[in-house]
């Protein structure tokens, strides 16, 4: 069981994945804000807080957004009251995740926003101190828009799928093809051995014929 416990615990640290938050959201949707940190050290123990801050399109000036600490998060900027949640780890003072979420998007929205993470690293004999911080630029559209890249890839993933399918109908066809030649060339030696065995008999009998 410890040895499950260890090897449980090295794939929970070993999961964590710095992926970009998306930066295009929908007016009158919900859109999730992605700020990930993941540690250096999964082993060591750690405390995380996380704070978050936004500046609009037309601002010259960070405003303090949103601050989670302790598993408790706090609205702090009046145009995001009742619109925001936390959507980042849960139950765990040791915070890899810091995302969050905005309902109800307005174009208000667009601008500048920026997630600190400040993490507390717990050695056995002393404590070591960090900062990460990333900035995410969102713009709010009428309608999600696909990109060129996305509509190419999928485009490519259909061509590579038709492709295969025809490369193994062609690999059925030639295997079809060889196991029945191989079937018929089988039969045909069986016969010709099956006349010789049987001209052999037909020799035999009547030599021993003319013998006697």
């Amino acid at each position: 069981s410890v040895c499950l416990r260890s090897l449980w615990s090295s794939l929970c640290h070993g999961a964590c994945v710095e992926v970009d938050s998306d930066t295009e959201a929908v007016a009158h949707e919900g859109f999730k804000l992605g700020c990930i940190s993941c540690k250096m050290r999964g082993e060591v123990p750690a405390m995380a807080a996380v704070n978050w801050y936004f500046k609009g399109s037309d601002e010259s000036d960070f405003s303090h957004l949103y601050s989670y600490e302790d598993k408790n998060g706090e609205v702090i900027d009046p145009r995001f009251y009742e619109r925001l949640d936390w959507n980042g780890s849960k139950q765990t003072r040791d915070l890899q995740d810091g995302s969050i979420y905005i309902l109800n998007v307005t174009y208000n929205d667009t601008g500048t926003y920026k997630c600190t993470f400040s993490r507390i690293l717990m050695y056995s004999n002393y404590e070591y101190q960090t900062s990460t911080t990333k900035f995410i630029i969102i713009n709010v559209v009428p309608r999600l828009t696909r990109g060129m890249a996305s509509i190419l890839s999928e485009v490519m993933m259909y061509v590579s799928i038709i492709g295969l399918q025809f490369w193994l109908v062609v690999e059925m066809i030639y295997c079809y093809r060889k196991i029945s030649a191989a079937g018929e060339e089988a039969l045909r030696e069986s016969a010709e051995e099956y006349l010789a065995i049987a001209s052999e008999s037909k020799d035999n009998c009547a030599g021993e014929q003319v013998a006697e």
